[in-house]
């Protein structure tokens, strides 16, 4: 692996044009509303676990449509008033796991959420939400980037994102929340998610955003041959005359688009080395960011980028904003 992309000196200012669908608004105001008519109160069940410092609920609320989300919500043992509170997505092809694999943010005194991710968890950890979709009239190369990308209202990440604010709605009503103090976080496609969140929900208070996928979609199928934009390359390359109506879509979700619209403060991180979300399309989202934002820079790293030195820098950086316990 090596440097492949713009020089950091370009990265730093690399702002292209966002390409934004007329309706992009109402057509996420819409599908918020249609969502949350169809909600349900969620239900948060306590769990016996080995775990002695930290309380773990099982979560079901109602995400896209009403259908029920899992995840899980693990609060300090000695926790008795509403807590500065993660919500985190998972990447590309994981689940919600095991409780005991989510320790570091109740261990520092958070509340936090763990949302699953629908259809997904078969891959390097496991989930426990289908994903109920509606057909698609040209099918799909395995996996999930292509799945209903012939329109937006059938596309898989209309229904995932949905699901991610749907998870903010559903935390903020438990007793040990403070829902003036909710924070987004995930890498990789979570990262994604919690850019989609951070630009369509505006409680949320502070977001922590590492090497996102779901940005800049044209120039990732460009630039890397890495999973899982090159789903995208196999599809339109076998559907030739579906390409532009491809990218019409994902258009509706791409993450420019929501960090043009986010006003929380925001931690971002980039590895220059990464050939799956490649740099330029993380400086693109930050560099269109509307709320003050800064990103940590991993030289000589992957994907993985900062890992446990990100973490650190994510403590300091929400100890800056006042949301520490």
């Amino acid at each position: 692996m090596a440097a492949f992309d713009l020089p950091l000196d370009q990265l730093r200012i690399y702002r292209p044009e966002r390409t934004e669908p007329r309706d992009f608004d109402s057509f996420w105001a819409d599908t918020l509303a249609e969502s949350r008519h169809l909600g349900w109160a969620p239900r948060f069940e306590p769990v016996s676990s080995a775990l002695r410092t930290v309380v773990v609920f099982d979560v079901t609320f109602a995400g896209f449509g009403g259908q029920p989300i899992r995840g899980w919500l693990l609060v300090p043992a000695a926790a008795d008033g509403p807590l500065p509170t993660v919500v985190e997505y998972i990447g590309y092809g994981g689940g919600r796991s095991f409780p005991f694999s989510w320790l570091t943010w109740a261990s520092a005194g958070y509340a936090h959420l763990v949302m699953d991710t629908r259809g997904q968890g078969s891959t390097w950890s496991p989930g426990d939400t289908p994903d109920v979709a509606p057909a698609s009239a040209t099918g799909q190369y395995p996996g999930f980037v292509t799945r209903g990308i012939d329109d937006p209202r059938t596309y898989y990440y209309r229904r995932l994102i949905t699901d991610g604010v749907r998870a903010i709605d559903a935390v903020a009503g438990h007793p040990l929340v403070d829902p003036e103090r909710i924070v987004v976080t995930g890498k990789s496609q979570g990262g994604g998610v919690a850019l989609a969140v951070a630009g369509l929900e505006p409680r949320v208070r502070a977001a922590a955003i590492d090497v996102p996928f779901l940005c800049h979609w044209r120039r990732a199928v460009e630039v890397t041959d890495e999973h899982p934009y090159r789903e995208i390359r196999h599809y339109v390359s076998t559907r030739r005359d579906r390409t532009e109506e491809a990218f019409a879509t994902l258009a509706y979700f791409d993450g420019l688009q929501f960090a043009a619209r986010a006003s929380a403060p925001a931690l971002f991180s980039v590895g220059l080395m990464d050939e799956i979300c490649p740099p330029s399309t993380v400086f693109a989202a930050f560099n269109h960011y509307q709320g003050p934002a800064e990103i940590r820079v991993w030289p000589y790293n992957g994907h993985e980028a900062g890992e446990l030195h990100q973490q650190a820098e994510r403590f300091t950086f929400l100890e800056g904003l006042g949301l520490s316990p």
